[in-house]
């Protein structure tokens, strides 16, 4: 008998979680359902969250626990490319989520294109250098 599975939610260190929430909630527009306590003033200063757009699911936690233990940015970017990592999202209208994305500023790679096995795609990165792809079936 098989197992029944219903989703994956995959889990990203990231650099600072107020940039990261604030990319993935106000820019992309999903919907933060979880989190830590809060760590100081700022509302979106947390160690861990779970993010929902749709049905699809992410899990973001801070990369380092205090700030003092951060290196400078570039140097934790040249060290994390985070190339290898990329996720997939179905999107029926990957034309309209690149309209509404670039509406909020979001940096998209290229506008959506067909590729040569049939999908039409839109990729771009997050804060961190994580790869999305907003894809769906051409017609």
């Amino acid at each position: 008998m098989a197992i029944e599975v219903q989703g994956v939610c995959p889990y990203f260190e990231v650099y600072d979680m107020p940039t990261s929430i604030r990319f993935y909630r106000d820019q992309l527009g999903f919907e933060l359902v979880n989190m830590s306590p809060h760590r100081g003033g700022d509302k979106d200063r947390f160690h861990w969250c779970m993010l929902r757009l749709g049905t699809a699911e992410i899990m973001l936690n801070t990369a380092f626990e205090f700030d003092e233990e951060r290196p400078p940015l570039e140097d934790y970017l040249r060290e994390r490319k985070h190339r290898d990592t990329c996720l997939y999202f179905g999107c029926p209208d990957v034309d309209g989520a690149y309209a509404e994305f670039a509406a909020k500023g979001v940096v998209v790679d290229r506008p959506p294109q067909v590729a040569h096995y049939g999908m039409k795609q839109m990729y771009l990165h997050d804060p961190d250098g994580f790869g999305l792809c907003f894809q769906w079936t051409a017609a």
